[in-house]
C-alpha cells in the first residue's frame, strides 16, 4: 500500500496540514493551527516542522508545502511571504529537506490551490485551468495537462500584481501602481467600503451595494486578461472572498463576454469545490 500523501498550507492567519489516501485522495486527517505571523518566519517554520513530524509515517519519503508569496524554482526559495516578517529569500526546500530527512516540494499557495482544483475539484477533466484566490491578497496559478506552469523562474500566475488601472488606485495610497490587489483584495475592499462591518458585507447586503457593479466589472476585466493570455477552459475562484462570488457568477460571465475578442471562447467560471485545495495541491506535489 502506498504511503499517505501529506500537504501543508502556510497562510498568513492559519497553517493547515492534511493527509490524503494515496489511491482515492480521500481526506484522512487534518489539523489547523494559528500562524502567529508576527513572531516571524523562523518561528512559523518551527511549528511547520513539528506538524509534519506529528503526522508523517515511517514510509513517507516526500511531502509538499505551499507558502504565500513567490517561490523561485527549481531551488524552492521563498522570495518573500507578504504577511510574515523576516521571510525574505528563505531556502525553504533545502532547510526542510535537511531537517526532516525528507524530499520536500515547495510551491506558491495559489499554484497549489489551482493544482488541487484542477486534478480533483472544479477543474477536473479540463486541459487548461486557471485559479484565482481572493482573500487578504489576490493570487493566481496556471495548470496545463495536470502540471503547474511556473514560467522561466517559477513566478507565472502572479496576477495580483498585474495592472488593472495603471496609476489610478481606487483609494488614497502612496503606491500608485493600480494593481489587481489594489482593487480586488480583501484589504482593498476594506478601503473602498468603510461601511462594511464584516468581510461578508463586501459582496452581500446593502452596506457595499454601491461597489458591487464595479467589482463585478473589474473581475470580468481580470478574467478577460487571463483568457486572452492563457485561453483556459475554466477559471476557478477560491479564497474567502472568491467563494463569495458564487451568486454573482452569471453576472460576471455576462460582463466578460462584452470584453473578449469575437473569436475567443469564454471560459467556464467556477467556484472551488474542495475543502482544503491548498493542502491537497501541496500533497499532490509529492507525487509530481
Amino acid at each position: 500500500m502506498a504511503p499517505a500523501l501529506l500537504g501543508v498550507d502556510i497562510g498568513g492567519t492559519n497553517i493547515k496540514l492534511a493527509t490524503f489516501d494515496a489511491a482515492s485522495f480521500a481526506l484522512l486527517q487534518k489539523k489547523m493551527i494559528d500562524t502567529d505571523a508576527e513572531k516571524g518566519f523562523a518561528d512559523v517554520l518551527k511549528r511547520v516542522k513539528a506538524l509534519i513530524e506529528e503526522f508523517r509515517t515511517p514510509d513517507m519519503t516526500r511531502v509538499g508545502v505551499c507558502v504565500p508569496g513567490p517561490v523561485e524554482q527549481p531551488e524552492g526559495v521563498l522570495v518573500r511571504a507578504p504577511n510574515i516578517p523576516k521571510s525574505e529569500h528563505v531556502k525553504l526546500k533545502s532547510i526542510l529537506s535537511k531537517e526532516l530527512g525528507l524530499d520536500v516540494a515547495v510551491e506558491n499557495d495559489a499554484r497549489c490551490f489551482t493544482l488541487g482544483e484542477a486534478m480533483l475539484g472544479a477543474g477536473k477533466g479540463h486541459k487548461v485551468v486557471f485559479g484565482i484566490t481572493i482573500g487578504t491578497g489576490v493570487g493566481g496559478g496556471l495548470v496545463v495537462d495536470g502540471k503547474i506552469y511556473g514560467g522561466a523562474h517559477g513566478f507565472a500566475g502572479e496576477i495580483g500584481h498585474m495592472l488593472l488601472r495603471p496609476g489610478e488606485p481606487p483609494y488614497e495610497t502612496d503606491d500608485k501602481l493600480g494593481t489587481i490587489e489594489q482593487f480586488l483584495s480583501g484589504t482593498a475592499f476594506a478601503e473602498r467600503c468603510k461601511a462594511a462591518a464584516t468581510p461578508d458585507d463586501y459582496l452581500k447586503g446593502e452596506a457595499c451595494a454601491f461597489l458591487h457593479p464595479e467589482i463585478f466589472k473589474e473581475i470580468a476585466w481580470l478574467c478577460t486578461n487571463v483568457t486572452h493570455a492563457y485561453d483556459p477552459s475554466v477559471i476557478i475562484f477560491g479564497g474567502s472572498t472568491g467563494k463569495a462570488l458564487k451568486p454573482h457568477i452569471k453576472t460576471i460571465e455576462k460582463e466578460l463576454k462584452r470584453w473578449l475578442l469575437p473569436p475567443v471562447q469564454p471560459p467556464m467560471l467556477a467556484i472551488a469545490e474542495r475543502e482544503h485545495p491548498g493542502a491537497l495541491g501541496a500533497a499532490l506535489l509529492s507525487i509530481a
